[in-house]
């Protein structure tokens, strides 16, 4: 007997209230499997037939009015390993197949970040904007402004970035043109301002602390400058820490400045304990109502299980193209644990895909989960996998791999 389920859900036009809100009822779990609806119907070239698929659903997004798709589309890999035509082929699917309304980039994408693609992502983004004769209405489009330092060639001069009113106004003004939009409707700060450990660096290292930060205070008057001119509708953060996040909600309710909305931190099987032990508490509805948007819910693609399986195709894989990067998903520990999480998958009639997503997607305090895809077929995987409701017996089987491997790509 198979201990999972897929089922079809609200049509992609239904709104649902926020994930804390949903009924007992939704979250049971059948003993019985159906094909996912987005097998059941086929799209037309002429004019796709948009299926209903649990991806689709909406939420609202923490404070703020917006209401969002389950998943967001992530966009990184276009412009390094997607073309702009691919680009294009996974939007107009997202949209007029899926039902997806919540695009995430950022002005250093694609990734790896170089100064000579930066910016493409956001420019094939433009030219499916204007081809596609979208409304822009239909798309929630969110970007992210950089943190500190990293990469010089973002600013004119060679000038270091900060998180301060000049810069952000210059990220802004930029992403728009690049974009083909008078306005974001999330403007994130891709990285904090001030020292701390990014990307899998453990632990803090108070030696690392950098004079000179600009102050949460100023950052949100900088944030604050371009939502008065109408260019950005709301602002989050991302990679941040329950410290940075009460301080913006201090420094907001305190002076009357723009509220963060949402925080884009990495999540998934193999990253957990630094949202669950604190930042849930914090970014909870009844705290600071904070809705997080987990990017990496794959873990850069290790959750697939394609890098410990193997096959023709591995040698593309992001992990392998660019060497180093990620190398965190890569280590032996971490493999072992993405071996176990396979194994679960299997004894309860998943794709390793489909557990680590629909596992996301299960957690009360998720917003968005963040999918990223270089083929049509991961696309239609990854989307599929949020009709797929983990039954007690598989959480249960999660919860024993999670014990035996906390974090394994920190340690």
């Amino acid at each position: 007997m198979s201990l999972a389920t897929t089922t079809a859900r609200a049509s992609p036009s239904a709104l649902s209230n926020n994930k804390a809100t949903r009924s007992s009822k939704e979250r049971r779990c059948n003993s019985r499997r159906q094909q996912p609806v987005a097998a059941q119907a086929a799209a037309t070239a002429e004019a796709p037939q948009k299926v209903a698929v649990s991806a689709a659903e909406r939420v609202q997004l923490g404070s703020s009015d917006l209401l969002v798709s389950r998943c967001c589309l992530g966009t990184m890999t276009w412009g390094m390993q997607n073309t702009e035509q691919e680009a294009h082929e996974q939007l107009s699917a997202a949209w007029d197949e899926y039902g997806l309304n919540f695009m995430d980039t950022a002005e250093i994408y694609p990734v790896p970040p170089a100064a000579e693609t930066q910016g493409l992502t956001e420019r094939y983004i433009g030219s499916w904007l204007k081809g596609s004769g979208r409304r822009r209405e239909d798309v929630v489009l969110a970007s992210k402004v950089s943190g500190y330092g990293r990469q010089p060639y973002l600013r004119e001069g060679g000038k270091v970035p900060r998180v301060d009113a000049a810069n952000i106004e210059y990220a802004v003004n930029k992403s728009l043109e690049r974009l083909g939009t008078d306005h974001l409707d999330l403007l994130q700060i891709h990285w904090p301002d001030r020292y701390v450990p990014l990307f899998g660096a453990q632990p803090y290292d108070q030696a690392q602390e950098r004079e000179g930060d600009v102050p949460f205070e100023e950052q949100l008057r900088g944030l604050e400058a371009v939502v008065k001119a109408g260019k950005v509708r709301y602002v989050g953060v991302s990679n941040e820490t329950s410290y940075g996040v009460m301080r913006f909600i201090q420094a907001a309710e305190q002076l009357g400045l723009p509220r963060i909305t949402s925080i884009q931190n990495s999540y998934s099987l193999l990253v957990r304990g630094s949202f669950e032990t604190d930042l849930a508490e914090v970014c909870a509805a009844r705290q600071a109502n904070v809705g997080l948007l987990a990017y990496s819910p794959l873990a850069g693609g290790a959750l697939t299980g394609k890098y410990i399986e193997g096959g023709p195709d591995t040698g593309k894989a992001r992990l392998n193209l660019f060497q180093g990067y990620m190398a965190r998903y890569n280590k032996s520990l971490a493999k072992e644990a993405v071996g176990a999480y396979a194994e679960v998958a299997k004894k309860h009639g998943l794709t390793p895909t489909q557990l680590a997503l629909a596992w996301c997607n299960s957690r009360w305090f998720m917003a968005s989960v963040i999918i990223g895809a270089t083929s049509m077929q991961q696309l239609k995987e990854n989307v599929e996998a949020f009709d797929v409701q983990l039954s007690p017996e598989c959480l249960q089987d999660i919860d024993i791999v999670y014990r035996r491997y906390k974090d394994p790509a920190f340690n």
